[in-house]
């Protein structure tokens, strides 16, 4: 087919902004203690659903969209566990639930108080442990399962704690804790809690041994090897995030990863996932992340030899690994061009390799052999779309690399403008999509917003601006005193170098973020002014000042501005100078502003702030607000006028000028 010669910006899509909003999300995926049932959470429109698929049967809800599930401790996650036919998550009110996995009504077995996440269950199923949060306290509680006790502090002391995990005795806990001003990715410590019983058998904290960790090495994920040997985490102690053993029995530390890439990341949720043990304790499957493409990988723990595992190659994003006690493996997958599925990795006996074990001389019994490394058959167990449109019509990424001002290396994600029916003329016009954070990193997965934009003839540049993870922990520290100008100018440097390529049209930058990524919006309108035709500012940060004050009571970011700015009072001119709203009067560029009317982590007042100085200065603009939403977008219906609104406007200040 020969393409038709159109105007870059107006090609016709097969990505509509309803099919973009429609899409439900697979948040999580574990299986059932002996790997007979896949229990996940999936958000339809906003509203979460439990969903359980047995073996051999089809998967059924397990709970309705009015039973609220989340793990309420800062921005989520850790929102349900199981144990033996029950789950147990984190619901209303800040309790805890428990619901047979067979179905049934969920039934609450903590009192409705504080916020809660993150549910550890005893390996005799007897107690739950939890992170809660009240009144800015965040600690360890323990329960019984049946809700008859009264929850009890376990662990307190800390800022922040999460990812508790039960000894298989026991008789142990692990779990992460840290103190501001540092946040998960900049410094904690991996604790070995030694349990006790009190005269009702209740258990309580004994001794705590910091084992791994520090004010400037992070490491996350602690989980005891099924025989209770040992105890893997990740830690970026070596300047990657790499997997470790400790020897419970010799107090001793094994690196198990070397490859100069990501093993973990940086926790913004409870609950979140890299690796898992194999049920006799010998291998451990684990997730890379290379330049923000992953794969799947297992290494034997006693060899530390490595296999890539096959079968996965049409994705590059994977993520909440979880490996059952018989060897399957459940997590959720995707790329730039395949929205997000979640799939199994199944033993494939028909194909397996048999060993016969050695028999004594003459002995003509017969046996059955032992199955080693048995093929992995790949099920697609729930899809997240329709999966309508062709992945050739949509925009691939790929990992590119730039020099920043100052010479540096600068990492990013590029997507080419792409259509089957058109092509435009000369370069097209480019969307810096700046990522929140600013500790972050765009990976390759399924981004609809992006799918909209690109195939549409706009050429979007993800820049993992220095600051960012997902390039080894000098990259991410680079940042540090700097944010609201090495963002600022790395953004800018990539715009010039796909510019000087020819994939980009200079005249045409358009500058877009959420959250920290709307903070670099802001700050590039008023250091750069010019530079770009027009901004997309979604909940962006306008008064870091105000930010710091109207922020208390979010917790998990409250101090996040020390290590980036500085601290206050001796840091005062230095926010000043990093906020925008004291600069405004040099913003000229037509801008677009988006802002949540219940968010708590940018209230609404930093937005209100910018838009005033605005429309003083009858700078170009337009202000959406939407009701019932918060720190980004839920609703299905926010999602396409959001989509709609920012064509509209592009259309109007870039395409057609």
């Amino acid at each position: 087919m020969t393409k038709q010669p159109a105007l870059y910006g107006t090609w016709n899509s097969p990505i509509k902004a309803k099919m973009a909003a429609s899409a439900l999300r697979v948040q999580d995926a574990l299986w059932s203690g002996d790997g007979s049932a896949l229990v996940w959470l999936e958000s339809r429109g906003g509203q979460s659903v439990l969903v359980a698929q047995h073996d051999g049967e089809n998967p059924r809800d397990l709970t309705d969209v009015d039973v609220k599930i989340r793990g309420g401790i800062g921005y989520g996650g850790g929102d349900f566990t199981l144990a033996g036919e029950t789950i147990f998550f984190a619901g209303h009110g800040g309790r805890l639930y428990a619901l047979p996995i067979t179905g049934g009504r969920p039934r609450p077995i903590t009192p409705a108080f504080g916020s809660c996440a993150a549910p550890a269950v005893s390996p005799d199923g007897a107690w739950v442990v939890y992170v809660h949060q009240y009144e800015n306290v965040d600690g360890l509680l323990i329960t019984h399962t049946s809700g008859r006790e009264l929850p009890r502090k376990l662990l307190f002391g800390t800022d922040f704690v999460m990812q508790p995990a039960w000894h298989p005795d026991g008789k142990y806990l692990a779990c992460v804790t840290w103190d501001k001003p540092n946040m998960p990715w900049d410094g904690t410590e991996l604790k070995l809690v030694a349990l006790d019983r009190d005269p009702d058998g209740i258990p309580f904290e004994q001794k705590v041994t910091v084992i791994a960790g520090g004010k400037d090495t992070a490491v996350m994920q602690p989980e005891f090897s099924p025989d209770g040997t040992r105890l893997a985490y990740a830690s970026d102690q070596t300047g990657w995030w790499q997997l470790y053993v400790y020897d419970l029995k010799t107090g001793t530390h094994t690196q198990l990863t070397h490859a100069q890439a990501e093993h973990a990341g940086p926790a913004w949720r409870q609950g979140m996932r890299y690796f898992g043990w194999s049920s006799d304790s010998k291998r451990i499957t684990f997730l890379r992340n290379e330049r923000g493409f992953f794969s799947l990988w297992q290494l034997d723990v006693e060899t530390q030899r490595e296999r890539k595992i096959d079968g996965l190659s049409e994705y590059s994003y994977l993520t909440q690994l979880s490996v059952s006690a018989d060897g399957k493996i459940a997590l959720i997958a995707g790329s730039s061009t395949q929205t997000d599925r979640l799939i199994t990795l199944e033993p494939d006996d028909r194909a397996a390799n048999v060993i016969p074990p050695r028999l004594p001389m003459g002995d003509d019994v017969p046996t059955i052999g032992v199955i080693v490394d048995a093929p992995l058959r790949t099920f697609i167990r729930r899809r997240t779309s329709a999966e309508s449109v062709n992945p050739a019509a949509l925009s691939n990424a790929e990992a590119i690399t730039w020099k920043g001002y100052d010479g540096e290396t600068v990492h990013g994600i590029y997507y080419p403008p792409v259509s089957e029916r058109e092509t435009g003329i000369g370069a097209p016009p480019l969307i810096v999509q700046v990522h929140g954070g600013p500790t972050s990193q765009v990976r390759t997965q399924f981004a609809a917003d992006v799918q909209f934009f690109t195939t549409r003839g706009f050429a979007v540049l993800a820049p993992n601006h220095r600051g960012s993870t997902g390039y080894g922990r000098a990259y991410m520290l680079a940042h540090r005193g700097a944010w609201g100008a090495i963002d600022v100018d790395d953004s800018a440097s990539g715009a010039e170098h796909l510019a000087a390529q020819g994939l980009a049209d200079p005249s045409k930058f358009v500058i877009m973020g959420g959250s920290a990524g709307g903070y670099t919006v802001l700050q590039s309108l008023t250091d750069k002014p010019g530079f770009y035709k027009a901004g997309v500012c979604l909940y962006g940060i306008a008064n870091l000042f105000t930010l710091y004050f109207e922020g208390a009571d979010w917790k998990f970011e409250s101090a996040y501005n020390d290590p980036l700015i500085g601290a206050l009072p001796e840091a005062a001119p230095i926010y000043r100078e990093r906020s925008p709203l004291f600069k405004a009067d040099k913003i000229s560029d037509p801008v677009i502003v988006f802002q949540g009317e219940e968010d708590n982590v940018v209230p609404k007042s930093q937005s209100d702030a910018i838009v005033a100085a605005l429309v003083r200065r009858g700078v170009p603009h337009e202000y959406h607000v939407y009701a019932g939403e918060g720190h980004g977008w839920r609703k299905p219906e926010t999602i396409e006028a959001y989509l709609n609104a920012t064509l509209k406007f592009l259309q109007q200040y870039v395409v057609y000028t």
